[in-house]
């Protein structure tokens, strides 16, 4: 942190916002800390991250239904699962680095509106063409949530729960898995149409309407403010992030000699090729697209794998009901193993702040490895001990993957880049790693049908091991270091080569 004025009294905005009342005799009064305002932006980018995952991870509940519906080939059923995929390939970094540009909540607020008209496009959509293009445009508004949601909670919550914060609202995407998956079970098993899927989709458009308009009445960030000079707009939005009962504080005076403030700074995406922010941009970034090779190909074709795998319908039945059953019989199992990414992110919001954010990614990649050696195992297994190996393999790889580098690269992009490329350094990373998103998604069904899920998930078990040793390569540790902190450090600009950030934490 930086330092305070005489008197002790905060003189920055995250020195303000990692102030909280105290008692009398100087006890703090951590009920507190937390004010209305920073847990509604909490709420509303949680809700973004929840209906991420719900609307990737039902288009592989749906897909069984669009294809016979739309009559599909496998490349063009691989390209349905991977068009929102590509959207937020694109969205990430062309729609996310304009928050450093344009503001925080402009584009918090735009990518919902961005999200709802795409979404009502997918449920009316009366073509494989359509279709394809409302998924994409989808993509596009996730893609934005990346970067923006992130730095919303990271910039207005205090640093020693901003870890926390933003794993437990990165958590919200395996909630939305998981909803995703039930609402494809709760329809497909009182309905039995092809359109069903229609309905999937249309559940979700009253709640982002409602979540559209709770993001017009958040504060803009104070740190983005600051930084381009709009300091009594920043001492006001400030004061309103705060507000709480009684008030504390009673007023907000920023350090205006601070040269930082308002200075220029050079930012694009050719500014995360150099150092000193090189090396951060690579831990953001690879890490990060290994991962998705794994989470998407493995989360989005679960009932895929296991209605292939211990499934019990006829292979050659093709009318609408066995259609619908197969669709069923997978996706219930998948909401078993979907299960298993809740308890990861628990674990993770648990550990984070204990064994560092490298640590516990290095960890969790490692943990992905096993758990699909273990589902390998089971294509050369039958009976029993098949369907145990399927389901303890993938039940394990949601584990690891959402303890270790699901949620840590997620973390870690927001967290490693200073205040004027930190929405275009966090939209970089995720639109790098949602590459390796739409590849898997695109060439999963046909290499499936070539090669087989053993083969598929030995590859994928491979990417995980690599990534491990990458992060520990290019390892970055931001426990327990403020924005602030990280600006600063950035700031000093390091020799080429030198890293931006401590290899270990400098813990608070």
């Amino acid at each position: 942190m930086t330092a305070t004025d005489r008197d002790g009294r905060p003189t920055t905005v995250q020195q303000y916002i990692d102030e909280v009342p105290a008692w009398r005799d100087g006890t703090p009064a951590t009920a507190g800390a937390m004010t209305s305002m920073q847990k509604r932006i909490w709420l509303l980018a949680s809700a973004g991250k929840f209906f991420e995952g719900m609307i990737v991870f039902m288009v592989g509940v749906a897909l069984p239904l669009i294809t016979a519906e739309f009559d599909l080939t496998s490349a063009q059923a691989g390209l349905t699962t991977a068009a929102p995929l590509l959207g937020i390939m694109i969205g990430a970094s062309a729609l996310g680095g304009l928050s450093d540009r344009w503001g925080r909540r402009q584009m918090f607020l735009a990518e919902m509106a961005l999200f709802t008209v795409f979404l009502v496009g997918v449920t009316v959509s009366p073509g494989y063409g359509s279709l394809v293009v409302c998924l994409i445009g989808m993509g596009l508004a996730l893609g934005c949530d990346y970067p923006t949601a992130h730095t919303m909670i990271s910039e207005t919550m205090p640093t020693s729960v901003r870890g926390r914060g933003v794993l437990a609202a990165f958590g919200f995407q395996a909630v939305g898995a998981l909803a995703g998956t039930l609402v494809g079970v709760l329809i497909l098993g009182n309905r039995d149409e092809l359109s069903d899927w229609r309905w999937m989709f249309a559940v979700v458009v009253i709640p982002s309407l409602l979540v559209m308009i709770g993001r017009v009445f958040i504060v803009q960030s104070p740190h983005w403010l600051l930084h381009i000079g709009r300091v009594d707009e920043a001492e006001a939005e400030l004061q309103r992030l705060l507000a709480r009962e009684p008030v504390y504080p009673a007023t907000v005076t920023l350090d205006r000699s601070d040269p930082a403030t308002g200075a220029p700074s050079r930012s694009g995406v050719g500014m995360l090729l150099r150092a000193p922010w090189r090396r951060s941009t690579i831990l953001a970034s690879v890490p990060w697209f290994l991962q998705d090779l794994g989470t998407y190909g493995i989360g989005i074709f679960t009932p895929t794998v296991i209605a292939a795998t211990v499934g019990t319908a006829t292979a050659n039945e093709s009318t609408v009901t066995a259609v619908v059953d197969a669709d069923l019989q997978g996706t219930e199992g998948a909401v078993m193993i979907d299960a298993f990414l809740l308890i990861g992110i628990v674990l993770a919001v648990i550990l984070v702040d204990r064994f560092g954010r490298i640590r516990l990614q290095v960890f969790g990649f490692l943990g992905c490895a096993v758990g699909l050696l273990i589902a390998a195992l089971s294509t050369v297994m039958t009976g029993t001990l098949q369907i145990v190996l399927v389901f303890a393999g993938f039940m394990l790889f949601n584990l690891m993957t959402n303890l270790g580098p699901n949620s840590m690269t997620y973390l870690l992009a927001g967290e490693v880049f200073p205040t004027h490329l930190r929405g275009t350094g966090a939209g970089m990373a995720a639109s790098v790693a949602k590459v390796g998103a739409v590849l898997t998604a695109f060439l999963f069904p046909i290499l499936l049908e070539e090669w087989g899920t053993a083969v598929i998930v030995l590859i994928l078990a491979g990417t995980s091991m690599l990534g491990a040793l990458i992060t520990w390569r290019f390892r970055v540790e931001t426990t327990g270091i403020s924005l602030e902190q990280v600006d600063r450090m950035h700031d000093l600009s390091p020799p080429a080569g030198s890293p931006s950030l401590p290899l270990t934490s400098n813990r608070s």
